[in-house]
């Protein structure tokens, strides 16, 4: 799914045009346009011209303005010109011949406007490595400004647009959503030409910045786990531009919509400004002191130090009591800090206390930026399976209506982290082994015991040269009765299991791969619909011998995720083990540890 930006039909055609100062080239031209340099010159050409400069080369996208016809000239008294001769030609109305000039000459922009240019041009001549990291974003604006021919964005007559205070203020509260607005002024009252010009282009660069981190720019996926199949959908940088700067007073609220949507990430976004908010009140920075392991009903006097940590300050100061409810807050923190999460207060827990609400802050701040991963319309009803959560829900219209605890990859097979959609069923599947799996795990096991697979009941045969292993349908089969199919390129799906006692174990990554349903049966039911005759009776009873398919009355989009915090729906902040290190690497690279 794409995000609205990425459209240039999301932008309405008055927006647009006010924002390019009424240019007929599209917002997302902005983005093929060169350097600054370039952008520049061709400023100063004619209207036809200009939009000829937009233009791009297919095959490298070089822009490019195609050479006007030679004028053909007529022959001295009807005769043909000698080769190699001169050819006069009429001056024109000005009685100057075109050979004597060989410069065209557009009017002279309006100060500000030059003083725009000019910032700009010595932007685009700043050393190499100075100005990679936004060098993409600096060419969009000056591709923008360009259109405009460079008049301000923001400002009007020497006077701040409407757009300029609410932009400002939204970028002010941009560590709220743990965005990272750096080098902009939050005092804007220019007075020269040029005061205005660095003001309004400073302004544009902490826009794009903002509205670019906030889809997604600031983490690559892919950088993370090559098993990480989603992609953010990274706002343009003249869409940001065109968004905000014709959006008045709302102009902040429109800046802050670049944020995802979802309430799950309002809610994280809620818990970060109230850990914030508890580090400034007293006693929550105090250092805990060392003592004896506490477990749930002991007395303490540290107590009250552990709740005010962990922000639990519903208790009377004088209360010592080590209680359930602080254990469990305790465990939480313990498995967000990658401790033992036994619920007692050690030596290494009161350690990690001491630094809690930081930890616990990066912890948040790297599942928001998660969030900036997932598609900004996740469906009416669809799947989501979190793995270190080990658990599936089916949500419908916000809420959950069916939620199953899973197995999910182990640590050397991970479950990728993709989106795809489920579209059918298979009753009674056959199992094709994988081929790493008989490499690694079967080929081996045939070494030392020739019947191995053949007393399991496997079927084995060659083709095209390679080993092929099947087990067909039936109670012994690994993938049970029942598998849900979403065809994704990464061949995982979920299943049934035989291994019924797996799913006693609180933490369930045991799979190769593939995520295994507790109750596939009732969660079949709720994704085929009861309200479409598929009971769970009903799918029971097409258990057999060969394979039957079932196609759901409406796809579903199902999203295999990965968040180790959340908050569940009593409001509580839930944490889990980072089991593949994901969270750890996108702490590392927001530059949230070391």
């Amino acid at each position: 799914m794409r995000a609205p930006w990425r459209g240039a039909g999301f932008l309405g055609a008055p927006a647009l045009l006010f924002c390019l100062g009424g240019s007929p080239a599209y917002a997302e031209d902005a983005l093929l346009a060169p350097r600054v340099g370039a952008a520049a010159a061709a400023s100063n050409l004619p209207g036809e011209a200009r939009l000829g400069f937009m233009a791009m080369s297919p095959a490298h996208g070089v822009p490019f303005t195609e050479p006007a016809p030679e004028a053909p000239t007529e022959p001295r008294d009807g005769a043909a010109a000698a080769p190699g001769e001169a050819k006069p030609v009429p001056p024109d109305a000005s009685g100057t011949a075109p050979g004597e000039s060989d410069q065209i000459f557009a009017p002279a922009l309006p100060p500000v406007n030059a003083a725009l240019k000019a910032a700009l041009e010595a932007r685009s001549g700043l050393p190499g490595p100075l100005a990679v990291p936004h060098r993409r974003e600096h060419e969009a604006i000056a591709a923008f400004y360009a259109l405009r021919d460079f008049a301000p964005l923001w400002f009007s007559g020497g006077t701040a647009n409407a757009e300029v205070a609410p932009a400002i203020e939204r970028l002010k509260h941009a560590a709220d959503d743990g965005l990272d607005v750096k080098g902009f002024s939050q005092a804007v009252s220019p007075a020269t030409d040029e005061e205005i010009a660095a003001a309004d282009l400073a302004l544009s660069d902490a826009v794009v910045t903002y509205g670019r981190q906030a889809s997604g720019s600031r983490v690559d996926p892919r950088m993370i786990s090559r098993l990480i199949g989603v992609e953010p959908e990274v706002a343009d940088p003249a869409v940001v531009l065109a968004l905000v700067a014709t959006a008045g007073e709302d102009a902040g609220e429109e800046l802050r919509r670049f944020n995802p949507p979802q309430k799950a990430y309002e809610a994280l976004r809620e818990k970060l400004l109230q850990s914030r908010r508890g580090r400034g009140v007293a006693g929550r920075n105090a250092a805990i002191p060392s003592g004896p392991v506490l477990r749930p009903g002991m007395r303490d006097p540290r107590v009250p130090l552990v709740r005010a940590r962990l922000s639990l300050d519903d208790a009377a100061a004088e209360d010592l009591v080590y209680d359930t409810r602080i254990a469990s807050a305790v465990a939480d923190f313990q498995k967000a800090n990658g401790l033992p999460a036994s619920g007692n207060l050690t030596a290494r827990t009161v350690a990690a206390l001491s630094g809690g609400p930081p930890s616990l802050e990066a912890e948040i701040l790297a599942n928001m930026e998660r969030w900036r991963w997932m598609p900004r319309n996740m469906g009416e009803t669809h799947i989501e399976v979190n793995i270190p959560d080990y658990e599936a829900v089916v949500i419908e219209k916000g809420a959950v209506i069916e939620r199953s605890r899973v197995v999910v990859g182990k640590e050397e097979t991970p479950t990728p982290v993709f989106s795809d959609t489920m579209k059918f069923l298979i009753i009674n599947p056959a199992w094709n082994v994988p081929q790493s799996i008989i490499r690694k795990e079967m080929l081996p096991r045939l070494a030392s015991d020739p019947d191995y697979l053949h007393r399991l009941g496997y079927e084995v045969f060659s083709r095209a040269g390679h080993l092929v292993v099947r087990q067909p349908p039936g109670e012994r089969n690994a993938l049970g009765r029942i598998k849900f199919m979403f065809p994704n390129d990464f061949s995982v799906y979920m299943h049934d299991t035989p291994m019924r006692k797996l799913f006693a174990s609180a933490k369930r990554a045991f799979s190769h791969g593939c995520v295994r349903v507790d109750d596939p049966f009732r969660f079949a039911e709720t994704v085929l619909g009861r309200a479409n005759g598929w009971s769970e009776q009903r799918i029971k009873k097409l258990i057999g011998g060969k394979e039957r398919y079932v196609y759901l009355p409406k796809p579903l989009p199902v999203y295999l995720e990965y968040f180790t915090v959340f908050v569940d729906e009593s409001g509580a902040l839930q944490l889990r083990d980072d089991v593949y290190g994901y969270s750890r690497r996108v702490k590392a690279a927001l530059g949230l540890q070391g």
